[in-house]
């Protein structure tokens, strides 16, 4: 008798960062490793927990998470690499080792696109060559550097109140009170939280000594100051965090994107465009409850990634996929060390009245961010799993989304 050879089903994620990290994770936990090669392509042998990233800038050290002891026996293979291009319609990535020039191309079956998002100048004129960032690894470590080498008094100018914003700022605040810290925010400080949240924010602005400027838009940023439409703020150190931006890779292939180059996306985190692609994390245009866009944050992006690599593994092992609505229930807001904000929310990411504060919610947001962590090294939350037996090989193409899933 004739024996049929099968060959291995390639799925390549690419970025590794919650939402890819998981979703490799998850997938090896699911699929039998004779059936499928899983790649995750990162530039970094490390996990970085970016939602710690303002306090590594303040000279926190913070718990090496490699990947070679996270997917140990797991079947993934880790490539380090950079993603440089991506085609779509022949399916390939194209990647740079970090110690090369030369590109390679990777071919894949499957592609998990998770290169996630960096930070947003929105082009404003200076930003991008006299401020900091702390939306990567890089960027913080830099800042790390920059407010080391800071003397008393001299200022710091946080650009930016939202949630990056706000704990950026108390975070150095607290850190280093003999420095001048100041919060840019073009609204009310804190205007989409509920009284008592903003009540609570602006006590700890005032106890550590955090001057607000609030309804200020900057304008453009020198070495030594911001410029605003009615003023010139001193700033040794400005850092910027206004929001994040895409990788623009994605808008630069035949995927379809909007405006802002974020993959649009079905229920079941498939590209409505290329049924052999599945986008997760900020990279996704992801529609939530009252059809509005999910923000791009870690609460959104663990959800995410949950539901493509179970929809890649029923749709490989030919079960019927099922989705899970995506909802926030709160807003973690760490504000320095000893303090926090957690600010409860309707499933549209709207503030209810509800809110803990102080010490008890600084452990929530502690508890939050360790949590985080654990579920990248344990993606199916530790529950029992069963590798299913895959019913699609080698390059078989998946079935085109319909048109009743493909919304």
């Amino acid at each position: 008798m004739q024996v049929r050879q099968l060959t291995q089903h390639r799925i390549i994620v690419i970025g590794a960062g919650y939402a890819g990290a998981i979703a490799a994770g998850r997938l090896a936990r699911r699929l039998r490793r004779e059936d499928v090669a899983i790649t995750l392509v990162n530039p970094e042998p490390d996990f970085v927990e970016r939602v710690r990233l303002h306090q590594l800038a303040v000279g926190q050290e913070l718990r090496p998470r490699p990947f070679a002891e996270m997917f140990a026996g797991t079947g993934v293979r880790l490539r380090l690499a950079r993603v440089t291009a991506v085609d779509a319609d022949r399916k390939t990535v194209t990647v740079t080792a970090t110690d090369a020039t030369a590109g390679e191309e990777l071919t894949y079956d499957t592609l998990v696109y998770a290169l996630g998002s960096a930070w947003n100048t929105h082009d404003v004129p200076g930003t991008a060559e006299h401020a900091h960032d702390i939306a990567g690894r890089p960027g913080a470590l830099r800042l790390r550097e920059r407010l080391a080498a800071l003397g008393a008094g001299q200022p710091v100018v946080v650009v930016g109140g939202g949630l990056t914003g706000l704990e950026a700022a108390t975070e150095i605040a607290e850190a280093r009170p003999d420095l001048d810290v100041a919060l840019a925010t073009r609204a009310a400080l804190g205007d989409w939280l509920s009284p008592k949240g903003r009540r609570h924010l602006r006590k700890v602005c005032d106890r550590l000594g955090i001057t607000v400027h609030e309804h200020t838009t900057v304008t453009a940023v020198a070495a030594d100051h911001v410029t605003t439409a009615s003023s010139v703020i001193p700033a040794s150190v400005t850092i910027w965090t206004t929001g994040f931006a895409v990788h623009p890779i994605a808008q630069a292939t035949a995927l379809k994107t909007d405006t802002t180059g974020r993959i649009e996306v079905d229920s079941t985190m498939r590209s409505v465009s290329h049924p052999d692609v599945y986008a997760i994390g900020d990279a996704a245009l992801v529609t939530g409850p009252n059809d509005k866009p999910l923000r791009m944050s870690c609460a959104s992006g663990v959800p995410t990634a949950w539901q493509a690599a179970d929809s890649i593994a029923s749709r490989l092992t030919g079960t019927k996929p099922t989705t899970v609505p995506l909802r926030y229930f709160n807003q973690c807001i760490s504000l320095g060390r000893k303090d926090g904000l957690i600010q409860y929310v309707t499933a549209d990411d709207q503030s209810r009245p509800a809110a803990l504060t102080g010490k008890t919610a600084a452990l929530y947001k502690e508890l939050v961010c360790k949590g985080a962590a654990w579920g990248v090294a344990n993606p199916t939350l530790a529950k029992p799993t069963r590798r299913r037996r895959s019913v699609i090989q080698g390059p078989t193409p998946l079935p085109h989304p319909t048109a009743a899933n493909a919304g």
